[in-house]
């Protein structure tokens, strides 16, 4: 077996570095059917997502997922594409570029590189690693932009950083964060979102906290997600002063015949107006930036399901994305995580 090595390496001359790997899901190259196909197939492809037996998972895929699915989910992102690149990427390059002016500017601290990584499609973690080490980064801290903690996500983030790592000569030593759901900058950020939502909109009806769903065995099997979500929704709840009938936690994108995670966000979207619910705001907190979950799905698919159903109002209100006070927090959680790195040089 041959391992990734750096022959040009000073190994006495260079003082080691810490650095920080932001990662987030990622997105298409280019909003076609081939480009999609590449990204479902390497996406579905991961026993992570879907715990299904490998034979019958990979029929299903080939034979019926990718033959149909990418033309249709490529009109989609079309939609909300721009001349540079899916909204994912947009602001996650973003969120890298300010993270990295953060540290720069704090006092008298060390250069600290921030690179930016998808775990599927471009740019790849495997490549995000090997920037690293170019840059003589030698303690990687590893930001995963999800929340709550999911095997499918965060979980599957650690896979494919350990997999490219058994084949590096040297392996840099690894802060891993695995979530951030009850953090206080984290929870500050959400319920600021929704105290300017209320200032420009007035107090709907009903907020509607959706999450990306995941299949109930999941959860059966062990799975915390779950659980930390309804965390993050009870600690915006109470910090907000809102009664519990005043916010719902759903969970959306489901995929499937197997039951997901309940209440579902477009079946509750539906029912809310017979319910007398006829104005709503919807927040994904598990989503650190706005993609084709919630500019499309939530801000247009389940709009239209809500009004056909008898809403009258309804308002989505974007993710924390690169605002500054998101910027804040993901400066915290690397400064919080910084000197126990810096420790190892």
């Amino acid at each position: 077996m041959s391992f990734i090595g750096q022959t040009q390496y000073d190994h006495q001359g260079q003082s080691p570095r810490t650095g920080v790997l932001l990662t987030n899901l990622g997105t298409p190259d280019e909003p076609t059917a081939p480009a999609l196909r590449r990204y479902l197939r390497e996406f579905l492809s991961d026993p992570r997502v879907v715990e299904v037996p490998r034979l019958l998972w990979w029929l299903i895929l080939n034979l019926f997922i990718l033959p149909f699915r990418p033309a249709r989910s490529a009109r989609l992102y079309a939609a909300i594409w721009r001349e540079d690149g899916s909204p994912l990427m947009r602001i996650t390059r973003s969120q890298a570029h300010k993270l990295q002016q953060r540290l720069d500017a704090s006092p008298g601290a060390d250069v600290v590189p921030v690179v930016m990584g998808m775990r599927y499609g471009n740019p790849s973690l495997a490549g995000a690693l090997q920037q690293l080490s170019e840059m003589n980064v030698r303690n990687i801290i590893v930001l995963p932009l999800y929340p709550q903690y999911c095997g499918a996500t965060t979980g599957s983030t650690f896979d494919a950083l350990s997999q490219h790592l058994q084949q590096v000569r040297w392996v840099p030593g690894l802060t891993f964060i695995n979530g951030y759901h009850q953090h206080p900058a984290y929870i500050d950020a959400l319920c600021n979102s929704i105290r300017a939502h209320i200032a420009a909109h007035g107090m709907p009806d009903r907020f509607i906290l959706s999450y990306h769903g995941t299949p109930q065995a999941y959860l059966e099997k062990g799975d915390p997600y779950s659980c930390f979500c309804q965390q993050t929704s009870r600690l915006v709840r109470e910090q907000l002063g809102l009664e519990e009938s005043r916010l719902t936690t759903t969970f959306q994108s489901r995929f499937g015949r197997e039951p997901w995670l309940q209440p579902y966000t477009d079946v509750t979207l539906q029912a809310l107006p017979a319910e007398g619910v006829r104005q709503v705001a919807v927040l994904c907190p598990g989503f650190a930036a706005d993609c084709l979950e919630t500019l499309e799905e939530i801000e247009v698919e389940n709009r239209d399901l809500f009004i056909a159903s008898g809403g009258e109002s309804f308002h989505y209100i974007p993710c924390l994305n690169d605002a500054d006070e998101h910027i804040d927090l993901l400066h915290q959680l690397v400064q919080e995580n910084l000197s126990p790195a810096a420790n190892r040089n």
